[in-house]
């Protein structure tokens, strides 16, 4: 359990009194605001109707995606926890460049023109390098060519990450370790995935989505890849389905607007 300061045990359980909630369940969404630096978080609290997100004056999501009550008391928790951990010495003092601390990443890099939380895990984007903080280990990598513009939103288990760059978007895992440990490979998740071309000439229709923790790919498969452009009626009546399913995604908050900006633009050059 992570260690606070007596003002920070104070603060913890004045909450859990007042919102009926365990202390240990406070602490998890004290870390999990304070790993997304006071704007955002990302918590798993079966106490909060189990995985969510939370963003600042922006979306709330909670596992029970219609319970506007529950997702007002994250929010409201959330904002206090941000607010607390702006004003006040919430976690004992930790050294730059330990795991751990507010500065955890060595110390050699400098300052972060970009940082942030993703489940498990935090990042540090740097001039050529990113570094990765996962269960508090540390690992940097080398961003070669990548100008990485920020994280892909991934829900679940799933503790891998996947960024995004002028070239697209890449895993982690493809970058060279410059020190530490590889990350865990990551499942077939994001969003909008590419599925695998084979030697037929129709679409499949788009997978359904779980709206709690996980969102299926709605991308078509089984394009040959001589397709003619001449493609026909129906082949374009499908895409444009597709289109549409992405689009629920995106007000959902499931996508970025950049996200479906380029999946749209891919697809419409199919038809």
């Amino acid at each position: 359990m992570q260690k606070l300061t007596d003002i920070g045990e104070n603060f913890v359980n004045d909450i859990a009194s007042r919102y009926g909630l365990s202390h240990d369940a406070v602490v998890h969404m004290l870390v999990a605001v304070n790993n997304g630096g006071c704007s955002m978080a990302q918590f798993n609290c079966p106490e909060l109707g189990g995985s969510g997100q939370w963003m600042r004056g922006g979306m709330t999501m909670v596992g029970d995606m219609f319970n506007n009550g529950l997702k007002t008391t994250v929010d409201n928790i959330c904002n206090e926890l941000s607010n607390i951990l702006s004003n006040n010495q919430i976690f004992p003092m930790i050294p730059a460049g330990t795991p751990g601390s507010s500065q955890w990443w060595p110390t050699n890099l400098g300052t972060p023109f970009s940082s942030g939380a993703q489940n498990n895990s935090r990042y540090a984007v740097f001039p050529n390098r990113l570094a990765v903080e996962l269960n508090g280990q540390v690992s940097v990598y080398d961003t070669l060519d990548h100008n990485i513009g920020g994280v892909s939103q991934q829900q679940g288990s799933n503790d891998s990450l996947s960024f995004s760059s002028q070239f697209g978007t890449l895993s982690v895992n493809s970058l060279p370790l410059v020190s530490g440990q590889t990350m865990p490979p990551a499942p077939q998740t994001n969003f909008a995935q590419q599925a695998n071309i084979t030697e037929s000439n129709s679409f499949t229709e788009p997978n359904n989505f779980v709206e709690k923790n996980t969102i299926s790919d709605f991308v078509p498969t089984n394009v040959n890849e001589s397709v003619n452009n001449n493609v026909n009626t129906e082949t374009t009546h499908q895409t444009l389905e597709i289109i549409a399913k992405l689009a629920e995604l995106r007000d959902l908050g499931a996508l970025t607007d950049d996200e479906f900006n380029t999946k749209k633009s891919d697809l419409l050059q199919r038809i």
